[in-house]
């Protein structure tokens, strides 16, 4: 038997992402202006905060408009590669 494949997402089209770091005053601030440099344009209600229970980490979740699959993956290097943030969904 074959493994069923991955729907595949037709672009461009609306992309929800979540990124999740240590909780700091400027955490959504630095999450967004990284976002900007790939997905520009993106409104403040499509951006969500919630802090942890124990308010350690932060989650920033955003909708933005995605162009393609080389966008995606620059975007979540570039949030990665800041050390800043632990995990990208």
């Amino acid at each position: 038997m074959t493994e069923p494949k991955a729907p595949k997402i037709e672009f461009p089209c609306d992309y929800m992402i979540k990124v999740i770091g240590n909780a700091a005053p400027d955490f959504t601030e630095f999450v967004v202006s990284v976002v900007e440099v790939h997905a520009p344009g993106i409104k403040e209600s499509d951006i969500s905060v919630k802090d942890s229970s124990k308010g350690r980490f932060a989650s920033v979740q955003l909708i933005i408009r995605a162009t393609g699959e080389d966008q995606l993956k620059a975007l979540f290097e570039d949030l990665k590669a800041s050390g800043r943030v632990h995990m990208v969904l």
